[in-house]
C-alpha cells in the first residue's frame, strides 16, 4: 500500500447550505484523510493522503466518498495535473530558470503544452515522464502514477462537458 497525495476541487454552487454544515458529513463518509478548504465561495477542496494499491483506486474511492456528501457537486479539477514552469521547478527541487532553459534547450522534444501564452502550461505526468527518461531526475512513483491518474480525470470530465 502506498500514499498517495492529491486534491479534489468541486463547484458547489448548486446546494443551498453553507460549506462549513459539510465537514462532519465528509468525515463519517471516508474522508477523514483529507484537509478541507473552503476558503473561495461556491468552491470546496479536499487535498487527500489516501493509502491504497494505486493511485486511481484512491482517487476513486475518494470521489467515491466525496459523492455520499455533495452528490450535485461539480468536479472541477484533480490535482497535480496542471502545471506551469514554477509548479515543475518546485516538484523536481530546481530554479524556474533551470527548468525554462532545459525547455528551451529541448523544445523539440520536451512535452508540447496544453495552453501556451502569458503562461504556458503542461500535464505534470507527461512532464514527468521526459524528465525521468531524458535528464534521469528521480522522480517519486506514487507522484508519478497521481499526476497520469488525474489528467486521465481531468481529460475525461472535459470530454464528458463538450458533449
Amino acid at each position: 500500500m502506498t500514499d498517495y497525495d492529491f486534491t479534489l476541487k468541486f463547484d458547489i454552487t448548486s446546494l443551498e447550505c453553507e460549506p462549513e454544515s459539510l465537514l462532519d458529513q465528509f468525515y463519517e463518509a471516508g474522508c477523514d484523510d483529507a484537509i478541507i478548504g473552503i476558503g473561495r465561495p461556491g468552491r470546496i477542496a479536499l487535498n487527500f493522503t489516501r493509502e491504497a494499491g494505486s493511485a486511481l483506486e484512491a482517487v476513486s474511492s475518494a470521489l467515491t466518498d466525496v459523492n455520499k456528501v455533495i452528490p450535485k457537486a461539480k468536479l472541477i479539477e484533480a490535482t497535480p495535473d496542471f502545471v506551469g514552469l514554477t509548479d515543475i521547478a518546485d516538484i523536481l527541487g530546481c530554479s524556474r530558470q533551470n527548468i525554462r532553459n532545459i525547455y528551451i534547450k529541448y523544445q523539440a522534444t520536451f512535452p508540447t503544452p496544453i495552453h501556451e501564452g502569458s503562461v504556458t502550461i503542461w500535464h505534470l505526468a507527461k512532464v514527468l515522464y521526459w524528465f525521468k527518461e531524458k535528464e534521469n531526475y528521480n522522480v517519486e512513483d506514487s507522484l508519478l502514477e497521481v499526476s497520469e491518474t488525474n489528467m486521465k480525470i481531468n481529460l475525461d470530465r472535459q470530454v464528458l462537458e463538450a458533449a
